[in-house]
């Protein structure tokens, strides 16, 4: 099997002047496949070319500042401190935090490739691209389980 049998279209992208806060909500409400709504990362273009990618992680880091991530605060409370910080970053655009170097694969790339690539970079989405490097669907993790789950099952390779 190839990334292109198991991969999701795309069907919704964000720019990097999008705001967390539209991102987020875009997000919440993206349609995934048939009866899945939401995602936890999306696809940056820019000018139709692929920009970068955004995750739950990626709008994480931009809301918990540097300095906090270095240091030890001793004896502080956390209580709101999460609302705060995200009320105060609402506004930032998605191309001040999304991941640039995106790992990809072609829409031929054997499964196999899929997930060393996937298990090497610890990565829960793949962009694919096809032969004129435009992003054309998203391998999912969960895509690939669900291929090993079928191989493993499948009576009639028994």
């Amino acid at each position: 099997m190839k990334a292109k049998d198991v991969m999701e279209p795309i069907t919704e992208t964000l720019s990097p002047e999008t705001t967390l806060k539209e991102a987020v909500n875009r997000m919440k409400v993206a349609r995934r496949g048939e009866g899945w709504t939401g995602v936890k990362g999306m696809i940056v273009l820019d000018d139709g070319k692929l920009a970068g990618i955004v995750s739950i992680k990626d709008i994480l880091r931009a809301i918990i500042p540097s300095y906090m991530r270095l240091t030890e605060l001793g004896e502080f409370t956390w209580d709101g401190m999460l609302e705060e910080m995200t009320k105060k970053v609402a506004g930032k655009k998605v191309g001040e935090v999304m991941t640039r170097d995106v790992i990809t694969v072609s829409e031929d790339a054997p499964l196999m490739e899929c997930a060393d690539l996937m298990v090497k970079h610890s990565l829960q989405r793949l962009p694919v691209l096809d032969k004129d490097k435009r992003v054309v669907g998203m391998v999912y993790i969960r895509d690939l389980y669900q291929a090993i789950v079928q191989a493993l099952l499948d009576k009639e390779g028994e």
